[in-house]
């Protein structure tokens, strides 16, 4: 087997992209990486593993200070490779934070890279994915963009729906931010009834789909219909502008929430799991237990 590293996007894409496309809504975290003209070059990494044929088994992609995401290309859990892929990974002193791949495959690597007890589980997501147009009742009330006026509790519910789905922390300022760059470009959606009740963003983009994330609503507004209202709403938005589907995340562990995308008419793609690695610092140097 070989470990290859890219030198930048542009090689990664050239030797990747059209492998990454045959699973384009399970891959939709590396490929919007392709897509994405503002990738701090600095802060991103890009690797594979070929078999003696060349042929990859095993794409990897990380912008830092996040976790990296694997793409299982070859056989399932090719374990050889992912082996590698660690070794060459801890050679180069890349610490990283943790790994983000399906099931059985971020387990492998989390072994490799750090150890037994050396990693948690975070949290496991359900990929789902929507290539027609949604079967809904909407709610009482409509969708509609975010604008200013909205300012003045929007960076709250982004806030509370990181806090909500065990995401990363974000100050008020970043999603203050965050929530200004969606609504410059377009993304950031409410769904009203009076008064907003329930929100959804489009997400990252790949070739040829779209991915909706954010979906919060506060919870003295559940129980109505409103998130699944501005979620359909928005995945035949979204289709109608000419994607050939939508795909999106949700709480593997929450039978509530995925039951609500498959009424929707998502249906299930694979199970991604999010592992974190355990660090100890010792003699000034950065160790897994």
């Amino acid at each position: 087997m070989k470990f290859e590293k890219y030198e930048n996007v542009g090689q990664f894409a050239e030797g990747l992209l059209e492998l990454l496309l045959e699973n384009e809504a399970q891959n939709n975290l590396p490929l919007s990486f392709i897509k994405d003209k503002s990738l701090d070059p600095l802060k991103s990494s890009f690797f594979s593993v070929k078999d003696e044929d060349g042929s990859v088994i095993l794409a990897a992609a990380r912008t830092a200070p996040f976790n990296i995401v694997l793409c299982e290309i070859g056989p399932n859990h090719a374990s050889e490779a992912i082996k590698l892929l660690s070794d060459e990974i801890k050679s180069m002193g890349i610490i990283l934070p943790g790994v983000l791949a399906t099931k059985g495959t971020a387990q492998k690597f989390a072994e490799a890279y750090a150890g037994q007890g050396g990693f948690r589980l975070h949290l496991s997501m359900n990929a789902m994915q929507l290539g027609k147009a949604a079967n809904y009742s909407p709610s009482p009330g409509h969708m509609r963009l975010l604008n200013e006026c909205d300012m003045p509790y929007a960076p709250y519910w982004q806030r509370c729906f990181a806090e909500d789905c065990y995401l990363e922390t974000y100050t008020l300022n970043e999603c203050i931010d965050m929530v200004k760059s969606n609504i410059e470009n377009g993304k950031h959606y409410i769904w009203e009834d009076g008064y907003p009740v329930s929100q959804a963003v489009h997400g990252r983009s790949t070739p040829n789909g779209a991915v909706i994330n954010s979906v919060y609503t506060p919870p003295h507004f559940r129980g109505k219909g409103y998130a699944s209202s501005v979620v359909a709403e928005l995945s035949n938005t979204l289709l109608e502008k000419g994607n050939k589907f939508c795909c999106l995340f949700a709480d593997a562990s929450n039978p509530i929430s995925c039951g609500i995308y498959r009424k929707i008419g998502y249906s299930d793609i694979c199970i991604y799991d999010d592992i974190k690695f355990e660090r100890v610092a010792k003699n000034n140097e950065v160790l897994y237990c």
